[in-house]
């Protein structure tokens, strides 16, 4: 039986959707940001931490009292974090090393318990998200699992997609973000291709990922490093994968490698009216310059009104990291013979 949505995640959703005027100064077209930042808990992935939970509740595999792991680079986390405080759960993020102090302290002093994974390959065992499953099995706990859980997809096929045509009356050419798990862009994409065919979907991928490459030849590039987080990999998204999506369907249509120095630029042109994060610089950078961008609407043949869509960048959080000693040790997981323990 699902249960009633009370306190700060009633407001979870339904985010505004804003014209960037001064980037898109000059465009024939408009651009607009839907600012999911606005969510209690900072970023999209609000969105998706709730609607797991709720429908493993309505499955009856989680109940009260239980602890929720999750393998995160911070936002989904922070998400979790909001949904097990008000329905009574357990917590336990598992972050590899790279993410920030600040991240760290934010989940801890929403009531998580950070566990830290070396920077490791995704076939390593000692890979974040294998240990995170691992974990779970150890300790009985629940995995919500946002890489493979298809209610990640389905949240935004019913809720973020569904906002996006309300509120610019069906009227989109283009819509552009970034993937981690893949579930904004197919859930999304999916959405807005059954009410307008001829939209373009596009991922806005950092130099380093595989991501980008897949997309356009079926076939994964080479892994390499990146500053951005919580975006790009080296591996298909699995929340993509095995999803009902048709081959022909193809959520990623075409993307724009981003360019790191554009890419600050357009953030600080951004900064005031969405968010100074570098993911929405990216997103705004590849709008400005993809489908919808100069140069570029007679060859994408696009629409009469053309709308690029980025997705809204992670809350820009008060730096916390002063609040707590930065270096404090934080656990960390060891892989024994096929079981993990925090030390």
């Amino acid at each position: 039986m699902k249960r009633d949505r009370q306190g700060v995640l009633q407001h979870i959703g339904r985010t505004p959707l804003v014209p960037l005027e001064r980037i898109a100064r000059g465009l024939p077209v408009r651009v607009l940001v839907k600012c999911e930042h606005l969510n209690p808990g900072g970023s999209i992935k609000d969105r998706i931490a709730v609607a797991i939970v709720e429908d493993a509740e309505e499955r009856e595999v989680l109940h009260p009292g239980m602890t929720l792991i999750e393998a995160t680079a911070g936002n989904t986390g922070a998400g979790l974090a909001l949904v097990a405080a008000a329905r009574g759960y357990g917590l336990v993020c598992v972050m590899p090393e790279k993410m920030s102090i600040d991240k760290r302290v934010a989940l801890a002093s929403l009531g998580a318990r950070v566990v830290i994974t070396p920077n490791a390959p995704p076939a390593s065992p000692d890979n974040f998200r294998n240990v995170a499953q691992r974990m779970a099995q150890v300790h009985g706990w629940f995995l919500t699992d946002q890489f493979r859980n298809p209610a990640n997809v389905r949240v935004h096929e019913e809720t973020t997609g569904a906002e996006i045509l309300e509120q610019t009356n069906n009227r989109v050419g283009a819509f552009v973000a970034g993937a981690g798990t893949g579930g904004t862009l197919t859930g999304v994409g999916r959405r807005l291709k059954a009410a307008l065919p001829r939209v373009r979907v596009v991922l806005a991928d950092p130099v380093g990922s595989a991501l980008a490459d897949g997309v356009e030849t079926g076939k994964l590039g080479a892994d390499g490093s990146y500053v951005v987080e919580g975006i790009g990999g080296s591996e298909a998204p699995p929340a993509r994968m095995g999803t009902g999506a048709q081959k022909s369907d193809r959520a990623w249509e075409r993307r724009r490698r981003c360019r790191p120095r554009r890419r600050r630029v357009a953030a600080r042109e951004a900064a005031p009216e969405v968010g100074g994060s570098p993911p929405a610089g990216r997103a705004v950078d590849t709008a400005a310059d993809g489908p919808a961008g100069r140069g570029r609407v007679e060859r994408w043949r696009l629409p009469a009104l053309r709308l690029a869509q980025p997705r809204a960048p992670p809350l820009a959080r008060e730096p916390c990291s002063t609040l707590t000693n930065p270096d404090q040790d934080w656990p960390r997981a060891r892989i024994h013979s096929g079981n993990c323990t925090e030390v």
